[in-house]
C-alpha cells in the first residue's frame, strides 16, 4: 500500500454541500487515490493511472451502479 501521507486531496466539483464528497489525490508517484471525504479514516481506493481511467470510464457509463 502506498504511503498516502503526502496526498493532496481534491473534492469533486459535483459534490453536494451536505458533505457527500468524493476526494481524489493525483500527486502520488505512479498511483492515484480516491476516498470518501466523510470518512477519510476508512482509507482510500488506490489505482494505477490506467486502472483509474478504466474505473472512471465504467462509473460514468453506469456499469458500477448499485
Amino acid at each position: 500500500m502506498p504511503d498516502l501521507n503526502g496526498a493532496l486531496w481534491r473534492k469533486s466539483s459535483r459534490s453536494h454541500e451536505q458533505g457527500q464528497c468524493v476526494e481524489l489525490a493525483l500527486n502520488l508517484p505512479g498511483v492515484s487515490a480516491v476516498r470518501d471525504s466523510k470518512a477519510p479514516e476508512q482509507g482510500a481506493l488506490v489505482f494505477t493511472k490506467a486502472q483509474l481511467h478504466a474505473f472512471l470510464t465504467n462509473v460514468k457509463a453506469g456499469h458500477l451502479d448499485l
